[in-house]
């Protein structure tokens, strides 16, 4: 019975919330695990101090909880925390005539929950769809599955993962599922990937897992989804057309971008900087035109249209959004000028084309917005006749419509152009009558001599006047006179200018004159007019001249085949190596010789007759390394003329300089004594011109007994440093020997060594009293060194004070014989 069941209630754990098993009437609370059949399983025994007193339960015992006369409170069934997860009851104490004496007291028993309850997902199959490149980890849709354990356990902590993907296309998973939310998306494989044309629907088995997905013993579901892959929708809306200076209300929608899922922010961003930008976007992808825009003032625009998260992040390749201007016509044609002249001779034939008149309209061309009709409304004056001249409809040429004109009647005509589309508009035109060319040029004269000049005239000099006289109407294209060399100056040395009010013509040199070339030309002069002459006139031999031109010779300096000379080679070539041979010539013939000038290092000499260069001296790359000299060429035998040209020399590096230190270092100490290893670094350098990777020194010490005290070790190609091995160093100065190579070809060594004091420090400075300082006097020996010092000074200027003032007395005496006795002061 019961006793036996008390005795095993002393070896439990203990329901009680203060550890007992027996105790008083009182509020109590009581935790028992669900799921467990039980049969008179005791829970407490409660005490009382009337006698014979009897306890009594009720509440919700859900005939489960159970209590005996004499206190003790048990359950006989199974606990079930879905059902009833707190039963509250109450407890109290009656006497032997029934009377209640103590309570009722509430017990609350609470029923631990046990992972009794598979997970089970909301529908067992599953239905999305989703957008290829929509964003990778931003879900599509959402699972979801419950679990009737109690969720503040883990025994309803449920965790979700995709179990199947089919098609799975190279073994790669489009999909992913937040393992706590359910909330499925792409991966950043799917949202490249997925493309509806290739496979537009995807099968997926997802399961669900109590215990977070972390016990071999959780319990599982699952379900099926399926999912089905839409088209991109973010995609340029192709070509926008908007009709120019439109009329509705704006902002006036134009087109529309979406992003695949909702939520996103959409922006503009100009292509091309404008003064102002017309266009806007809000947030459900419509763009519009803010103002009315006008296409002669710009025809089309390009712009881009992005799409960001809630972040302010592209999520996406912006889109160019092209929009083009279409045409209305809103622009009245105009003239292209104010007044428009032509030109007709008095003997053109019928028919004959005098010029094209051509308007502009700036509305697009190619439509009937600037289509135009011409039409002559007016002609003055009206002689011989009227309808002298009539206009193409469409193509504008003008035309003579009647006999020939002619210029002593009328030499103007005014006319009046109307050209009509949806507008319409008048111009002027001007049609002048001009003489026809029916009179040759004339020379005055047909010989011009014979003419010398110096080879080195400048260019432009004119060397001769010539003069032809044209009997046509004058400043007209048949009476203008261009004058042409037609023989004897093939190579165009000389031109010919024409003076536009005389028609005088001024015979210039064009290019630089030879004599050793070209010492003499015998010249052809042809005169024509722009304008040709009528059929039965020719040119004849009055309009042509000709003249005979000497060039004469003018001693000239020596010409070098270049304009610079250049040579390398290496610093350490051997003395009278040839650099290079120089070339000039003169232009008369005579022999030439070579010399240099600028040569301050004194490296080189030439030969004087060949020209050829050579080293005369050890090269040095690190003195110069681009060395330049002028050289001379000298014409021998006339007047000496010189020319001359640089020669620049590049001396290649060769590994000549050892390496050294970059600075001298007297400044590395220790503090004396030392309390843990230190190091010091110092760097080196070569005066060779680097490698293409900078210098790579290697460094060593420079004896075997300064390896038991120090230790070196490379930082790079041109510093190390260098360590104490141990810290037993005496307080003293320690002189370093170090070895750099620098691996050259061929490789140079070179010891170099720096001070390493170990001394006293005050202050984190080395510290060193003056008496123990090499060359510093004692204080004694300081005091003694200034009195000396003062006395001497004092001796000297006692010795000049006395000198002073012996001269001052002479002065006076000297004085006072010179005075008379009438400027003796009166005194007192």
């Amino acid at each position: 019975g019961f006793s036996h069941r008390l005795a095993k209630i002393r070896q439990m754990t203990g329901y009680g919330q203060d550890g007992e098993f027996r105790g008083p009437l009182k509020p109590m609370v009581f935790s028992i695990s669900e799921g467990e059949e039980k049969t008179n399983q005791v829970i407490f025994q409660f005490k009382t101090n009337t006698p014979n007193g009897k306890f009594q339960l009720s509440g919700e015992t859900d005939n489960i909880f159970h209590i005996n006369p004499d206190g003790i409170l048990y359950y006989t069934g199974i606990l079930d925390r879905e059902k009833r997860a707190v039963h509250n009851l109450q407890v109290e104490v009656l006497d032997a005539s029934g009377k209640l004496v103590e309570g009722p007291f509430p017990i609350t028993i609470e029923v631990k929950d046990i992972n009794d309850n598979r997970p089970v997902f909301l529908q067992t199959r599953y239905n999305g769809t989703v957008r290829q490149n929509s964003r990778p980890g931003k879900p599509f849709m959402y699972v979801n599955a419950t679990d009737r354990d109690d969720p503040t356990t883990l025994h309803a902590k449920l965790f979700y993962r995709i179990a199947i993907q089919l098609p799975k296309i190279k073994d790669v998973m489009y999909f992913q599922i937040n393992n706590q939310t359910g909330g499925i998306s792409l991966t950043l494989e799917g949202s490249k990937e997925l493309d509806p044309f290739k496979n537009d629907r995807y099968d997926l088995v997802v399961s669900v897992m109590d215990m977070g997905g972390q016990s071999d013993n959780s319990f599982s579901d699952t379900a099926s989804v399926d999912i089905i892959v839409e088209e991109n929708i973010w995609k340029a809306p192709g070509l926008v057309t908007i009709k120019e200076n439109s009329t509705e209300p704006h902002p006036l929608k134009i087109t529309q971008v979406r992003w695949n899922e909702p939520g996103a922010h959409y922006f503009l961003y100009e292509k091309e900087k404008l003064p102002r930008f017309p266009f806007s976007i809000d947030q459900d992808g419509i763009i519009y035109a803010t103002e009315p825009l006008d296409r002669e003032e710009k025809d089309s625009y390009v712009f881009y249209a992005a799409v960001k998260d809630e972040n302010a992040r592209l999520i996406a390749r912006p889109l160019e959004i092209q929009v083009e201007i279409t045409d209305i016509n809103d622009n009245p044609p105009v003239c292209p000028s104010l007044v428009t002249v032509f030109e007709v001779q008095e003997n053109e034939k019928i028919g004959s084309n005098i010029g094209v008149f051509q308007a502009h309209d700036m509305d697009q061309q190619g439509t009937t917005n600037s289509f135009l009709q011409y039409e002559i409304v007016e002609q003055s004056p009206l002689l011989p006749s009227e309808g002298l001249f009539l206009i193409q409809k469409v193509s504008a040429v003008i035309q003579l419509a009647k006999g020939s004109l002619r210029k002593q009647d009328v030499s103007q005509y005014h006319l009046k152009v109307e050209f009509r589309g949806y507008f319409k508009t008048i111009c002027h035109v001007i049609v002048n009558v001009i003489d026809i060319n029916d009179q040759i040029p004339i020379f005055e004269k047909n010989s011009y001599g014979n003419l010398t000049i110096n080879e080195d005239a400048a260019v432009g000099t004119t060397i001769l006047t010539i003069q032809a006289t044209d009997a046509d109407e004058p400043f007209t294209g048949s009476s203008k006179i261009l004058y042409n060399i037609v023989e004897g100056d093939p190579n165009r040395k000389l031109v010919i200018e024409t003076d536009p009010i005389t028609n005088a013509g001024y015979v210039k040199i064009n290019k630089p004159l030879d004599f050793e070339t070209e010492p003499m030309y015998n010249l052809v002069i042809k005169a024509e007019n722009p304008e040709p002459l009528v059929k039965e006139v020719h040119y004849n031999e009055s309009s042509y001249a000709h003249f005979f031109l000497k060039v004469s010779d003018v001693n000239e300096p020596p010409v070098f085949s270049r304009a610079l000379y250049q040579a390398q080679v290496l610093e350490n070539a051997d003395i009278n190596t040839k650099l290079i041979m120089v070339n000039a010539t003169d232009p008369e013939g005579l022999p030439v010789s070579y010399s240099l000038s600028g040569d301050t290092q004194g490296w080189l000499r030439i030969d004087g007759v060949t020209g050829e260069i050579f080293t005369m001296k050890h090269l040095d790359r690190e003195a110069a390394k681009n060395y330049q000299v002028k050289v001379i060429a000298t014409e021998k035998g006339r007047s000496f003329l010189t020319s001359s040209v640089y020669f620049h020399l590049t001396l290649m590096d060769v590994n000549d300089n050892p390496p050294r230190l970059v600075k001298d270092y007297t400044g590395f100490f220790f503090c004396y004594p030392l309390k843990a290893k230190g190091s010091v670094i110092f760097e080196a350098t070569d005066d060779d011109q680097p490698p293409h990777r900078g210098f790579d020194f290697t460094f060593s010490l420079g004896s075997e007994p300064l390896k038991y005290d120090w230790e070196l070790s490379k930082i790079n190609g041109t510093h190390a440093q260098l360590s104490t091995k141990h810290t037993n160093f005496e307080e003293r100065v320690y002189q370093v020997y170090v070895k750099i190579n620098d691996g050259g070809n061929p490789p140079l060594e070179n010891t170099v060594s720096f001070p390493v004091t170990m001394c006293t420090c005050v202050d984190g400075r080395c510290y060193q009293p003056a008496d123990t300082m090499p060359g510093m006097p004692t204080l004694g020996m300081a005091i003694g060194t200034l009195l000396t010092t003062f006395i001497v000074i004092g001796v000297i200027l006692t010795v000049t004070f006395i000198c002073l003032k012996k001269k001052n007395n002479e002065n006076k005496a000297n004085s006072k014989l010179a005075q008379s006795p009438e400027s003796d002061p009166l005194r007192t």
